[in-house]
């Protein structure tokens, strides 16, 4: 059998509590407005939403553990259930989490990465198309194989990231 839970402030629930004692109680009076809104609907009945895929679960830890759970989740500004199901995301799918600031870093970094790569194809493209001879051509060429390096090592940096943000749930201190 399904339960509903719905949070409301307490003057509400004490007036609903007030008019639900004519009706059988809070239970007997929200199954009673449940039922009418679906008969109110009438018999169009929809087919049932998708089960959420996500499970809630409870975990109980002793102080120690607790602790460290509220120390790393602090350190990277994520919640305490958030930071668990991070872990748990970690071993289950091998996938990385980040704090909301590093992972807007990422993001940015990716952002001018892409941008770097466009100048960099254009000015590729440019000088296939332009007549240069000798010196200016290799001094050209030399340009371009200096950006191709620093986006390389660009590259490397944000794989690096990511690499350390995957042994930090893999390895915690």
């Amino acid at each position: 059998m399904a339960m509903f839970s719905v949070r409301v402030p307490d003057d509400l629930a004490s007036r609903f509590d007030g008019v639900a004692a004519g009706f059988g109680g809070r239970s007997a009076r929200l199954r009673q407005l449940i039922e009418g809104a679906c008969a109110v609907a009438g018999p169009q009945v929809k087919a049932a939403p998708e089960p959420r895929t996500a499970m809630r679960m409870m975990v109980r830890l002793a102080a120690p553990e607790a602790r460290h759970v509220a120390t790393e989740s602090a350190r990277l500004a994520l919640p305490r259930a958030a930071w668990v199901a991070a872990l748990v995301r970690r071993h289950a799918r091998g996938v990385p989490t980040f704090s909301r600031p590093d992972e807007l870093a990422v993001i940015a970094i990716q952002s001018e990465l892409r941008r770097i790569g466009v100048n960099v194809n254009q000015i590729a493209r440019a000088l296939n198309t332009a007549v240069m001879e000798g010196r200016v051509l290799e001094a050209e060429l030399g340009e371009v194989a200096a950006f191709r390096r620093e986006l390389r090592d660009h590259l490397l940096a944000v794989r690096e990231a990511f690499q350390g943000n995957l042994t930090y749930w893999d390895v915690m201190g």
